[in-house]
């Protein structure tokens, strides 16, 4: 039986601090502008909006808010019906929920492990002879890679369906060229502690339409009336981000380039040190794509390596070693029992082979070489069988 001789745990995605964060935070107290408002706020709203490419922002309390106030945009009401990735974080569809909405689960695709156009296209189809056209399709953005999106918005511009991009995990991304979360009518991003870049916690919304983003800036401050008193006439959030998270965001966002690249850095190790055991194989990147490997993802042959996923994630963490399986489909969560689902091909399920299979390593821009290796050196006894199988079970 492997024992593990590390003290403490290496996480998988961490907060990695730089050096301007007390100094904007300090900046921010200094100037009284802590609340939702404020210099910092701005500055941040503008700095992201300039790198995707997009005429503008709006900072907020997290992605699950932004998703929340694009659809709220969209007019979705009780009973619509919204089109979303299966493979993701629940956040990416409780807010169909929020609203009343009814969710659609679109399977993966093989080479970007992101929506399926083929699925996407059997929906919509079937969707326009019923006449329950989805309200709006959310696309996700996996682990930093992006999903196809020209095949996509292709299929969602013939039937006149509107597109969110859930890139809370794409942030420094690219797809031919074009940052993640520039493509759709509306992008968003999560700030959250575990993300590339950190608010703490945050997220925001982007667009090229300043007309709608001054309407989500107008619902996520309660919604309040242009009057000379407190007058609301609709339903608000309150959802924006306060000026000193936003300051925290700006000392982040100024390192993201870097940041990418050290998460690729990680990428390309775990690849050389491993790809050539049988049954491993990685994330793909496909061509006219870049991803911000945002986290590591390795998928196993049980058949190949003799271990399932599970096994190995429980023996890692055994090791003090943070671990994840991929997400389990929404489809398959007690929560969307009932919902709808378009698989890949009939019989063909990307998404739930791929939660069978996938293993989230640590993944952090601060990982160290000598905690990378002492995760890969326990892989490779795992991978090439030479442990105690029993330490797994």
């Amino acid at each position: 039986m492997l024992l593990n001789t590390k003290s403490d745990m290496i996480f998988l995605s961490p907060p990695h601090l730089g050096e301007k964060e007390k100094d904007y935070i300090q900046e921010a107290l200094d100037s009284n502008w802590i609340a939702p408002t404020g210099p910092h706020l701005d500055a941040f709203e503008k700095e992201v909006a300039d790198y995707i490419g997009v005429d503008g922002a709006v900072a907020l309390s997290s992605g699950t808010a932004a998703i929340h106030v694009a659809l709220s945009l969209l007019n979705i009401e009780k009973g619509d019906k919204v089109f979303c990735s299966t493979l993701t974080f629940v956040a990416s569809a409780n807010p169909i929920l929020y609203l009343g909405g009814e969710p659609v689960f679109i399977d993966s695709e093989p080479t970007s492990w992101n929506m399926s156009s083929v699925a996407l296209a059997k929906a919509l189809k079937e969707a326009a002879i019923k006449d329950e056209l989805p309200k709006a399709v959310i696309v996700v953005h996996l682990y930093g890679q992006t999903a196809k999106m020209d095949e996509i918005m292709e299929i969602c511009n013939d039937y006149e369906v509107p597109v969110i991009e859930d890139a809370a995990e794409s942030l420094g991304s690219t797809y031919k060229g074009k940052a993640s979360g520039s493509i759709g009518e509306y992008g968003i991003f999560s700030f959250n502690g575990n993300k590339i870049i950190t608010s703490s916690g945050g997220g925001m919304i982007v667009s090229n339409s300043k007309e709608a983003l001054e309407k989500a800036r107008f619902l996520a401050t309660q919604a309040k009336d242009p009057a000379p008193f407190y007058q609301h006439s609709k339903m608000g959030f309150n959802y924006r981000l306060s000026n000193i998270l936003a300051a925290i965001g700006r000392a982040q966002f100024s390192l993201l380039d870097e940041r990418v690249h050290l998460r690729r850095k990680v990428f390309t190790v775990y690849q050389k040190e491993l790809n050539q055991i049988n049954g491993v194989s990685f994330m793909p990147e496909y061509l006219g794509s870049r991803s911000s490997r945002w986290l590591t993802v390795l998928l196993v042959d049980e058949k190949v390596t003799g271990n399932s996923a599970s096994e190995i994630v429980t023996y890692l963490n055994q090791q003090n070693i943070e671990a994840r399986a991929v997400w389990k489909p929404l489809h398959l969560q007690p929560l969307f029992k009932g919902c709808s689902y378009y698989s890949h091909y009939p019989g063909k399920h990307v998404a739930e082979e791929l939660f069978q299979s996938g293993i989230c390593l640590p993944s952090g821009s601060s990982l160290t070489e000598i905690d990378q290796m002492f995760v890969i050196n326990h892989l490779k006894k795992v991978l090439e069988s030479s442990y105690d199988r029993e330490a797994v079970i």
